[in-house]
């Protein structure tokens, strides 16, 4: 890592015309990752010191490098004083390792989940995911890059020396404060960091040159082009190649949103362009658009003020090098063998309505927002699937402003949006899509492979990270119906109740009011899936039956109850 840093400085040094040398994130490879998220600090400003939050370091954290088909354990150790989550963001994995709200690392802990990777050649990514905490926790720098490769992408003439011709760029946009402490709740997000870097710089050979796009941002939209008009080549979206390059000159990514993209430097040796946000081009309604009335004027504090919005601006100055030994020098005409799933295929159609929590003009484009007039609820299964169906989901957007809608657990086909197919570069795996405002809809389908959990839940929001810890998620498990754990979360009050919720004293009440049965083995398991509680108890039907917990710790727990007739659950919430 130190030698390709200095092999860059080499290069640049004499050509560069901004401030800072652009940072390459370290790479890990595996079998085994190990992860510590720490507190730090960084000078993003001459004379001032920012308090951070990194993995493996003051601000960000490695690329992590795996192939499909590998067998990975990610230890995850919190060395924060808050608990935390980390969730892998776009990969296709177990729910009790997919690192949700549900899934916290408290403070002093280490969290090690193994699965293995299912996913195709891609860009991924890492970051928290604790309720009402991820913005606050992403916004201080905790977040890194995941590469997937695999044989189909190895067959490929593509660019593939990382931080040579294989550039990963986090582009982030954030607010400081008058002591350049970050801002997590801010519409003055001024300050453009590409991989923890403000006003950024590299050196690129003059050869065919692959970008790896994050928007990492909290709110903001980035329309990604270059200075100089060019045209460049999307080869990939959120989870996987396209089936053939797309030429472009303009991309926009929404926050969480990544792609991959090809730009032939060849011609320009020994000049200087700039990646830029065309943010002048974004249509209103979207977050980093110029404030128009479809927007509502003067109603986000701060928006009119900052002068992204609206506006084009440079991400990161590139000054074109001499040409490397093997460079890469054309765009392959091919790519990936992309096969979208036919409507035809669902077996089950969803919808979901994103609206304001109370309506009106206001409430409209600042919200709170909600899905389906549920802000979530940690004890809520909104939506229960069935292991190994395909389904469409139908988003509909009620609000003023449009939601970049992100789904846990597997990857999903566009079929339209406002009733129109997607453009070649959204027809292929996706994770993250935009929802238009004002009864703007979306329609993709998935099927639901591998994983089922009855416990332990996938979560979908909004990947405006200020959006989705205000309440603008939901959950759903997927149950396997052949391995006799019953569908019930519909009808799980109706048939299994607890209470006290929250309970104090461990003394807990149950109620059962299914059908007759004599028995039923009572447990509560852990955040982890381990039983710290197992009780056979006699049941009665319609009647209360106590159950003293013993010296169960604070925290959020799952009961189990088994019966003859199948395997029933709730949420349970022990407080000191």
């Amino acid at each position: 890592m130190k030698t390709r840093f200095l092999i860059l400085l080499l290069l640049t040094g004499t050509l560069a015309k901004a401030q800072n040398l652009l940072l390459i994130p370290d790479t890990l490879n595996g079998p085994v990752f190990n992860l510590n998220i720490a507190a730090g600090t960084r000078g993003f400003y001459p004379g001032f010191t920012t308090n951070t939050l990194g993995v493996n370091g003051d601000y960000l954290g490695p690329t992590l490098m795996v192939r499909n088909g590998d067998f990975v354990t990610m230890n995850v150790t919190n060395s924060i004083s808050d608990t935390t989550t980390l969730h892998w963001h776009g990969l296709h994995v177990p729910a009790q390792a997919d690192g949700g709200p549900h899934i916290t690392i408290l403070p002093g802990t280490t969290w090690s989940p193994s699965f293995q990777i299912k996913d195709k050649a891609a860009l991924y990514w890492y970051h928290p995911h604790l309720h009402m905490k991820t913005a606050e926790h992403v916004t201080k720098g905790v977040a890194g890059l995941i590469y997937v490769r695999d044989n189909e992408e190895d067959s490929l003439a593509l660019p593939r020396t990382y931080g040579i011709d294989d550039i990963p760029l986090v582009v982030q946009t954030r607010a400081f404060n008058a002591a350049k402490q970050f801002e997590v709740v801010s519409a003055l997000d001024t300050a453009v960091l590409v991989n923890g870097t403000l006003n950024a710089y590299v050196g690129l050979p003059a050869q065919v040159i692959r970008l790896r796009l994050l928007n990492a941002a909290t709110e903001r939209a980035i329309n990604f082009g270059f200075s100089n008009n060019q045209n460049f080549y999307q080869i990939g979206s959120d989870g996987g190649l396209l089936s053939a390059p797309v030429s472009l000159n303009r991309l926009m990514l929404v926050p969480g949103e990544r792609a991959e993209i090809l730009v032939d430097l060849s011609a320009l040796n020994g000049q200087t362009i700039y990646l830029m946000s065309y943010a002048s081009q974004i249509a209103s309604g979207i977050y980093g658009a110029t404030n128009t009335q479809a927007m509502g004027p003067n109603i986000i504090t701060g928006y009119t003020s900052n002068p992204l919005n609206g506006s084009n601006f440079n991400l990161l100055q590139i000054n074109v090098i001499a040409q490397t030994p093997g460079a890469i020098s054309a765009i392959p005409a091919a790519l990936a063998n992309v096969q979208p799933i036919p409507a035809s295929s669902a077996n089950k159609t969803r919808d979901f309505m994103f609206s304001p929590l109370v309506m009106g003009p206001t409430s409209s484009l600042i919200g709170p927002f909600v899905i389906n007039m549920m802000s979530f609820d940690m004890m809520m299964i909104n939506d229960t699937v069935k292991l190994n169906d395909t389904e469409i989901w139908q988003l509909t957007n009620q609000s003023r402003i449009s939601h970049p809608f992100h789904m846990h657990d597997v990857h999903f086909y566009i079929l339209d949006i406002n009733g129109v197919p997607p453009s070649p570069g959204m027809s292929g795996r996706k994770d993250v899509v935009l929802v238009p405002p004002q009864m703007g809809t979306v329609r993709f389908i998935a099927k639901f492979e591998d994983y089922a959990d009855p416990v332990f839940p996938y979560m979908y929001h909004c990947h405006m990270l200020t959006h989705e810890d205000d309440g603008m998620m939901g959950q759903f498990i997927v149950v396997d119906s052949t391995t006799g754990v019953n569908e019930l979360a519909s009808s799980l009050d109706q048939n299994f109740s607890i209470f006290p919720n929250p309970v104090f004293s461990r003394k807990l009440n149950i109620k059962w009011n299914g059908a007759a049965i004599k028995y039923g083995s009572f447990a509560v398991i852990d955040m982890k899936g381990q039983e710290v509680f197992l009780k056979f108890v006699d049941i009665t039907q319609g009647k209360e039956k106590q159950i003293d917990i013993g010296n169960i710790a604070a925290g959020i727990y799952t009961i189990r109850l088994k019966t003859p007739s199948g395997y029933y659950y709730q949420k349970l919430i022990v407080m000191d």
